[in-house]
């Protein structure tokens, strides 16, 4: 109950990502907010549909939001998300996944994977190529993209064309004390962080479950390709790196681009040159995964 309350009053504080976009808010041919049924509940989504496409059947690219696992909704990525379908001729699916502590690990997960499910159900419908998926997230929604892709190779299902990570916290066993918090306070309260991590992952053994805390994971070369950015300030950056370097040595196709100068969530905070070099090179990405797809038809 504690930690519910908490998490509440946290809720009240503005997002300071959301107030200066590091991108221009740019009009999109439509955008269509729907409620689609999942285990976990009703769960609210909105599909950018590009200006222009070439083809009928459009790729799509799912996100998923930053904010700790316990606050934050899809809106704060508005601006990422038209940028990114106008960018790739992409549909963007951005969720509003379930946040914790009411709903902790792996609740997202399931309910990314429900979403994903449904969509495939509708993909004529909603005119998307579903041969041609891909899935991102930034910080928590950095970690819960990591696990989709986990998740559906723990189930035989086919991988995504590529996985965008950035800046993800992909350990939850390492106590956040032991991380290389540039920033002052946080590193003097690390008890902040651990606020937050119990929130997600309640449990003890749930940490070093693959699905919380991916770094732990077995990884073999069937694994989704992946572009990961680490910022050089971050907290989280030594697990990123560990990420990348399993992937490589499991002989995934990935890029790891480490930005100098910059610190946790720079994508949303800047610096805005920074943040903007960052969504060009994913989008770049998207499109040459989906270019890759298109060799091999």
């Amino acid at each position: 109950m504690l930690k519910t309350i908490i998490a509440k009053l946290l809720r009240l504080f503005p997002n300071n990502s959301a107030k200066t976009p590091m991108v221009d808010q740019l009009p999109v041919k439509s955008k269509k907010d729907l409620l689609v049924e999942t285990s976990i509940g009703p769960t609210a989504i909105s599909l950018y549909y590009p200006l222009e496409a070439e083809q009928k059947k459009h790729p799509l690219y799912i996100n998923i939001h930053g904010g700790a696992f316990i606050m934050n909704d899809k809106e704060m990525d508005d601006p990422y998300c038209r940028y990114l379908a106008n960018q790739t001729g992409c549909v963007v699916l951005n969720i509003d996944y379930v946040k914790a502590p009411e709903y902790p690990f792996p609740k997202a997960i399931e309910q990314s994977y429900d979403v994903f499910q449904w969509m495939k159900g509708k993909a004529d419908e909603l005119d998307i190529d579903t041969e041609k998926l891909m899935v991102g997230g930034q910080s928590s929604g950095g970690n819960i993209a990591a696990a989709f892709c986990l998740h559906l190779e723990n189930i035989m299902e086919k991988q995504p064309l590529l996985q965008v990570l950035s800046c993800p916290m992909l350990d939850f066993v390492t106590p956040y004390a032991e991380k290389p918090e540039p920033n002052k306070w946080r590193a003097q309260f690390p008890q902040a962080a651990h606020f937050l991590n119990i929130c997600y992952v309640p449990e003890k053994e749930m940490a070093r479950n693959p699905l919380a805390s991916p770094v732990y994971a077995d990884i073999n070369d069937q694994l989704a390709p992946a572009l990961i950015l680490i910022a050089e300030h971050d907290a989280f950056r030594p697990e990123a790196e560990v990420y990348a370097e399993k992937l490589k040595t499991a002989g995934v196709s990935i890029q790891d681009v480490l930005f100098t100068g910059c610190g946790h969530a720079f994508t949303h905070l800047g610096p805005k040159e920074k943040a903007q070099e960052a969504w060009q090179l994913i989008a770049q990405k998207i499109k040459e995964a989906v270019d890759r797809q298109e060799v091999w038809k």
